[in-house]
């Protein structure tokens, strides 16, 4: 039994971690600010602000965990507070980060440090900062900051945890993550749903590149499965496969009994969710070395697919 504490964990794969980390005979405690619904039975809570370090502090009392899980950590001013805070209260801290650190659209201009698919150790975010300083305003993702500071505020999290850790400490670097019907909050998958559903045309570049996804009770057993583990660095969370944006409308043509449309953008102009005009898909090989076994994206999707469609119907 470990003693593990999940900051968030109170939405999608987070939930699904908090369940299965329990359901394992943990002794689980979720850390949050108190807006979201009470955790399952059998889970502990704190309420505390991330953000606020004496009232963080002072809310975790004499408390320390085994592993700590960081499913909202957005910024580098909140992972430093995590830094200082958790020093001596855990022996292992995983950081729930994103394949979008990758992302050549978000690095300065003749910085993509890779080929495809990438690898972890294409990227090192302890660099000296190349792009302007960014707002300390956390958020869900793309949506809520903007993919340039989403991604920013990732990879300088991810560095200020990998400068001289004071705990063992591994960044995931998830696919994009997919599945659950409602329970998946973006609606990109809903997307085209909707779209090819009422015939309407799907946005895609004129030569679209594939990308990583992940299922979301994979990433959360995926999750499970690095709280018990010992390695430390970042590591890349992805099912197998990377299918682009026509191969993911198919998918959803298919169980709709449609034929989709797509509309070619302007090179430089906003698609639809998924739609890519730049490589950055990643290679999952250092996890299943260390032992993980990941689906295939062609195995699940169908069935993601067919929970978005129910949840709009």
């Amino acid at each position: 039994m470990k003693r593990i504490l999940v900051i968030g964990g109170s939405r999608y794969f987070g939930k699904s971690l908090v369940t299965r980390l329990r359901d394992a005979g943990d002794e689980v405690t979720v850390l949050n600010r108190g807006s979201s619904a009470p955790p399952p039975a059998g889970v502990g809570r704190i309420l505390a602000d991330r953000d606020d370090e004496a009232g963080l502090r002072e809310a975790l009392g004499r408390r320390d965990f085994d592993v700590v899980v960081d499913q909202v950590c957005y910024t580098p001013r909140q992972a430093a507070v995590a830094r200082r805070v958790f020093a001596a209260r855990t022996g292992r801290y995983v950081m729930t980060s994103t394949m979008e650190v990758y992302d050549p659209a978000t690095l300065p201009a003749g910085a993509a440090p890779h080929t495809v698919p990438v690898t972890e150790a294409a990227l090192d975010p302890t660099r000296p900062p190349l792009t302007p300083p960014l707002p300390e305003r956390p958020g869900p993702g793309p949506a809520h900051t903007g993919a340039h500071a989403y991604a920013e505020g990732k990879r300088r999290a991810e560095a200020v945890f990998l400068s001289e850790p004071p705990f063992p400490y591994v960044c995931v670097r998830t696919a994009h993550v997919l599945g659950g019907g409602a329970a998946e909050f973006t609606g990109r998958l809903a997307h085209y749903v909707e779209r090819i559903g009422a015939g309407r045309p799907v946005d895609v570049h004129e030569a679209p590149y594939g990308t990583s996804f992940i299922h979301h009770l994979e990433m959360a057993d995926f999750l499970d499965w690095t709280a018990r583990q010992t390695f430390t660095g970042p590591v890349n969370a992805a099912s197998h496969g990377a299918p682009d944006v026509l191969a993911l409308g198919a998918t959803v043509a298919q169980r709709l009994g449609r034929r989709p449309r797509y509309r070619v953008v302007e090179a430089g102009a906003d698609a639809s969710p998924f739609s890519f005009d730049r490589a950055y898909a990643m290679d999952n090989g250092r996890a299943e070395a260390l032992g993980f076994t990941f689906g295939r994206v062609t195995d699940w999707l169908p069935g993601a697919v067919a929970e978005t469609v129910r949840a709009t119907a």
